[in-house]
Order: C-alpha cells, then sequence, then structure tokens
C-alpha cells in the first residue's frame, strides 16, 4: 500500500529516505543522526541503508555543521543538517544568518546554496531550559531563506522532499510536540517542485485546514492542532472558524489567508513563539492592509510571553491553549 499511517516523526524518515534514494548528492549531516538516529530517532536506520558518507555523525559544533553544508552545497552537493534542538541552533546563527542567507545575492545569481537546516521546535515536551524556543521570527526577518513549517504527517513528508530540491536554503522547523501524532501519508506522491512562474510554490502556500464562516484562525506547525481544537470547541457554542495552516512563515502566503478573511470580517493568529514582534505582527499587519473594508474587529493575536521559556512544570501556562484561542475569538466576536 502507497498510503501508510504513521508518525509525523515516521513521515520525516521516509522523506529524507525518498531524497536520499533520488539523489546521490543529497546527504545528512547532525549530531547522533547516524548510528542513534537522532534525538528523536527521525533518521534511525538510514545510516545503515545509505552508509556513513552520507548519513554523518557530526561533532558537537553547529557553526561547524552549516559551515561544512555551505562548502558542500557551493560544490553541487544538497546537505540536510539536523540542529538537535532549536535552542542549540544560535551558535550556527551568523553562518546562517551572513552567509547561507546571502550567497546567492553576493553571487548575483551564480551561486547556489540548496542547505536545508532541520530545526526540532516549540514545547510541549517538559524539556529542560533551551529545548523548547520558537526562534523562527529570527530567520523570516532575514532575507534569502525560507522558514516553513508542516503540521501533518502528509505535509512533514510532501515537505522535506520540497526543501531538499529547492534552490533556495530552507529552514525546516519539525514541531517537536507533534512528532508522535499519527496521520495517513501516501508515500507514491510527487515530489512537490516549482515548475514555473504560474504554479503554485510547493514550500510557500498555505492550507485551508477546516472551512468556516465567522471567524479565520490562521496558525502554522504545533498550533494548527490548538486551533483545529478550538475550532471544535467553538463550533459545539454555535460559531463557525475557519483554520488556515500557513506551512510557510517566509514566504507569507497573504493571499490564502486575506480571502479566507474578507468571508469571515475577522481573524486571529496563533503561534507558540512570543507575540511581541513574532510573526503574529506581520501577518497581522498585512491582513489589515489587505482586507481593511472586510475586517469587523481588530486582529488578534494568541502566543507565548515576553518572557524566557518556562520551566516544564509550567509550560502549559505558557503555551497558547484552546482556552486562549476561543477568548480571542469571543473579543472579536464582540465588536
Amino acid at each position: 500500500m502507497s498510503t501508510q499511517t504513521m508518525p509525523f516523526a515516521k513521515a520525516l524518515t521516509e522523506g529524507l529516505r525518498s531524497a536520499l534514494d533520488a539523489d546521490d548528492k543529497v546527504l545528512l549531516m547532525g549530531e547522533d543522526i547516524g548510528r542513534l538516529g537522532g534525538v528523536f530517532r527521525v533518521t534511525d536506520g538510514l545510516q545503515k541503508d545509505f552508509g556513513e558518507h552520507r548519513v554523518v555523525d557530526t561533532p558537537l559544533a553547529e557553526s561547524g555543521i552549516v559551515g561544512t553544508a555551505i562548502g558542500l552545497a557551493m560544490r553541487g552537493y544538497r546537505p540536510v543538517c539536523e540542529i538537535q534542538f532549536d535552542g542549540f541552533v544560535f551558535p550556527a546563527y551568523d553562518q546562517i544568518t551572513t552567509q547561507l542567507s546571502r550567497l546567492h545575492y553576493r553571487s548575483r545569481g551564480t551561486v547556489q546554496v540548496p542547505v536545508v537546516i532541520r530545526i526540532p521546535y516549540g514545547g510541549g515536551i517538559g524539556a529542560i531550559e533551551h529545548h523548547s524556543e520558537s526562534p523562527e521570527a529570527l530567520f523570516a526577518h532575514t532575507p534569502g531563506l525560507r522558514v516553513v513549517s508542516p503540521s501533518t504527517p502528509q505535509d512533514a513528508y510532501d515537505m522535506i522532499r520540497a526543501a531538499v530540491v529547492s534552490p533556495d536554503p530552507v529552514i525546516f522547523f519539525e514541531p517537536k510536540g507533534r512528532y508522535w501524532s499519527k496521520g495517513e501519508v501516501d508515500l507514491s506522491s510527487p515530489v512537490p517542485i516549482l515548475s514555473d512562474a504560474g504554479a503554485p510554490d510547493p514550500l510557500g502556500t498555505a492550507r485551508v485546514a477546516r472551512a468556516g464562516t465567522d471567524v479565520t484562525l490562521v496558525a502554522y506547525g504545533p498550533t494548527v492542532a490548538t486551533a483545529l481544537s478550538a475550532a471544535d470547541a467553538l463550533a459545539a457554542e454555535g460559531t463557525s472558524a475557519e483554520v488556515v495552516d500557513l506551512r510557510s512563515v517566509s514566504p507569507l502566503d497573504v493571499p490564502t489567508v486575506a480571502a479566507s478573511v474578507r468571508r469571515t470580517g475577522r481573524c486571529v493568529v496563533v503561534h507558540e513563539a512570543p507575540t511581541f514582534l513574532g510573526a503574529g505582527g506581520e501577518l497581522a499587519a498585512r491582513v489589515t492592509e489587505e482586507c481593511f473594508y472586510s475586517l469587523e474587529a481588530p486582529v488578534l493575536r494568541v502566543g507565548g510571553f515576553h518572557a524566557p521559556y518556562p520551566v516544564a512544570k509550567i509550560e502549559h501556562d505558557y503555551l497558547p491553549n484552546v482556552d486562549r484561542v476561543c477568548d480571542a475569538v469571543d473579543r472579536v466576536l464582540a465588536h
């Protein structure tokens, strides 16, 4: 059977396996990704099947991992780097934002650096400090990077393959709190590629995850499930919520979001990162610009607080939940 039910993490494994099978220039790099299969076992079995030269256990040096990947990409390879946890990416931040993001521009288009950087991110797993960050806005603010986050096993499978074949550097945020959630995955689906100027962007196109008429909930990555659960709770109270899964933080698929908001007249944006200067602020501004005469209320944001990520015992007080999303919906409906 080409369609199987599998966890989110397994869908990523199969997507990486497909990419390694399809192109000998694809290689994986990261700390403990070989024999161990990674902390979350996303690369489990891949070194055994493809060898140590294509699934490479690296030293504990994130800047060295990304710097080496940039050099390999300039020589024609397609490296996929794993950063073990979100908070560990910062030693590589300089390489990513001053080198990886700019080389294509600096070379006037003559140099491509098709590097994928996989980052497990977000909370909900009871981890210690530096293991539950949501730094997507830092990378989305940097021109030259694609910043994406799937929310379902099928999207995980499709989007990791699309990221590997993309000519652009891709920061691939994986919601670690969703690694064990299961869904159907069509393993025979074609690799999504940008075939021409008029085709949908395979990494930058949002999807309507649930249709509705009264309010638009916009989310990505781990909070798509939160938004869908909130939509269920709202439906029980007679409110019809449409849920838009962004998939991509940069670029933003504003047309899909705007079309939804024009139908509903109200918008709430949900993400785990702090709302202060977060991706939701940009989206709220864009929706206001595009849909001003359709809006019945201000665009509201539900997210993390402007504080360091808390200890595990109180992380669920920090993360957006159904009650906080429903409260925001009540406020926009009250206008």
